[in-house]
């Protein structure tokens, strides 16, 4: 058996920095934190060949003093934390001390400071973690690190890079991700003698939109909640903001982005009900707590972090983000480039407002978030005034989230409202259908349906949801009984009760082709406009659409 030793600093620094520095973007990462810790109010980045052949950050810091630059590059040596209870409290961007030791360890690395009333700079230069002297340098107040030739002394790390654009595209996010969390501070970013970013101190809002474009700042909503110890504020996207991928969701926690599996799965719970298919939601949320709530020390990389009341953290965003998300239409700002809404027709039992006239303008009790119904288009949509310019609303899509959600409030009240049928639905049915009406009649009568065997392969419906009635009796019923037959009742009535009200919903909502009146188009709009999660229908797709006068100025080059 081989002698058991001690292996060499140079080789015990560059395991660390297999960790730390898996790539350039992660050595861009751990400078622009340093440069945060040390107080920068503006911080620039320049990159050669996608960060590989020099990577370069320079702050207007407190800087480093010339007697503690070599203590900079030591393993293990930090002014962030002294004790345990610190690291049960961190506070800052960084906090292990082996950061700037790992990088030196695997490449030519130039450190330069001057801390404020200082009467000149310092430099000090690192190759392979052998470090020189300081010498004096001239610089203004601040640090710049200087990193070249990533990987020159491990050749087998250096051929696991990829292209100079994948690592550039990993520098760029990295870079995105720092700067959505700080827009108090003006950053740059210039690669090969380009200036890719340049972004000065601004709103978390505007810094959004300088990051992510107009596409996703046009498309959200503020968030902001707070409970106890917990505050959560961000953008959330609506469903049109949504993709197929999910490369636009961004979570930090207590300035620190995180990819975490809780935080993740609250905020695709929040979404269940808007989102069409495998679409993913788009989102940049800040979650605030005490920093003793949450440990930063899981990883080397630190996106990871483990909560101590992993529960309470999951519940707060979850119901922080579905009552941002619960909106209705009246409630959304209709300056977005697309929203969404919903609403009904005589058959729900809605008061109809009376026809507007196609010009009418919107000064009546209150301006109509919606406006007022100008006609059908192709039997399907509806186009409508309001003082921005045109609606278009899908009838149909609008008119699924409208019964869906009165459905929930129904079953929330106790059991949703029936009406008898003049003319009884009778079903040919399967043996286990029968057994599931008989065994399950309580809750199919809460859920609105009243039904009885009426004989061995035979199901008669006698009476209905009333929000349901003149639609698909039928097929509804033989939904229903497949769900209770697949998941059980109980199942049925809570963790599933969302995918069956939208089916449901489905089956008797305003179909396509159907005309409807002035009045009723407008019932619509109004029952839109109070309805929550307006912005899609129930299977995640926009019920609405907002076209401006300078949307439509812009389409016929009025002005030009």
């Amino acid at each position: 058996m081989p002698a058991i030793r001690v292996l060499p600093e140079l080789l015990v620094s560059q395991i660390a920095a297999g960790e730390v520095v898996e790539r350039p973007a992660s050595v861009l990462k751990e400078l622009l934190e340093n440069s945060l810790d040390a107080g920068a109010r503006a911080i620039s980045v320049t990159l050669d060949e996608g960060g590989a052949r020099r990577i370069q950050v320079e702050d207007d810091g407190e800087g480093i003093a010339r007697e503690h630059l070599p203590l900079a590059l030591a393993r293990h040596a930090t002014s962030k934390i002294g004790s345990l209870e610190d690291l049960e409290a961190v506070a800052t961007m960084g906090f292990r001390g082996e950061a700037l030791a790992s990088i030196a360890s695997v490449s030519r690395l130039t450190l330069a400071s001057r801390t404020r009333g200082a009467p000149h700079g310092s430099v000090i230069r690192a190759e392979g973690a052998r470090a020189a002297e300081p010498e004096p340098a001239a610089r203004a107040p601040g640090t710049t690190v200087e990193v070249a030739e990533l990987y020159f002394n491990t050749p087998a790390r250096r051929k696991f890079l990829r292209s100079e654009a994948t690592e550039f595209g990993h520098c760029d996010e990295a870079f995105t991700r720092i700067a959505l969390a700080w827009p108090q501070v003006a950053f740059s970013l210039q690669h090969n003698g380009r200036v890719s970013r340049h972004l000065r101190p601004q709103t978390a809002a505007e810094r959004a939109a300088a990051l992510l474009g107009e596409a996703f700042s046009n498309r959200c909503i503020p968030v902001e909640a707070s409970g106890g110890v917990l505050m959560l504020t961000g953008l959330a996207g609506l469903p049109q903001a949504a993709t197929p991928r999910a490369d636009t969701q961004y979570f930090f926690v207590n300035g620190r982005f995180v990819r975490d599996r809780l935080l993740a799965h609250a905020a695709r719970e929040a979404y269940s009900e808007l989102l069409h298919g495998e679409r993913q939601p788009a989102y940049v949320f800040f979650l605030e707590l005490d920093p003793r709530g949450v440990d930063v020390n899981v990883h080397p990389a630190k996106t990871e972090v483990r909560f101590r009341d992993a529960r309470a953290v999951h519940q707060f965003v979850l119901h922080a983000l579905r009552r941002a998300l619960s909106q209705s239409a009246a409630e959304a700002p209709v300056s977005y480039a697309s929203v969404s809404m919903s609403g009904s027709l005589l058959q729900a039992g809605l008061a109809l407002a009376q026809p507007a006239p196609a010009y009418q303008p919107l000064l009546e009790d209150r301006p109509r978030p919606l406006g007022h119904a100008l006609g059908q288009l192709h039997g399907v949509y509806i186009l409508a005034q309001n003082e921005a310019g045109l609606v278009l609303v899908d009838m149909h899509a609008a008119h699924e989230r409208i019964l869906m959600e009165k459905l929930k409030l129904g079953l929330d009240a106790g059991e949703v409202a029936r009406q008898r049928l003049l003319v009884p639905a009778v079903l040919a049915v399967d043996a286990l259908d029968t057994a599931a009406a008989e065994e399950n009649r309580d809750s199919l009568l809460r859920l609105g349906l009243e039904t009885t065997v009426s004989g061995p392969n035979e199901l008669t419906v006698s009476a209905a949801p009333a929000l349901l009635a003149g639609g698909d009796i039928p097929g509804l019923a033989r939904n229903v009984l497949r769900e209770m037959r697949e998941y059980g009742a109980s199942q049925v009535l809570e963790s599933r009760q969302n995918e069956l009200f939208a089916s449901m919903a489905c089956h008797a909502a305003v179909r396509a082709n159907r005309a409807l009146s002035l009045a009723e188009m407008d019932a619509l709009l109004r029952e839109m406009e109070e309805t929550e999660r307006s912005g899609s229908c129930n299977h995640g797709r926009p019920t609405w659409y907002q076209l401006s006068l300078a949307d439509l100025d812009r389409l016929f080059l009025r002005g030009r």
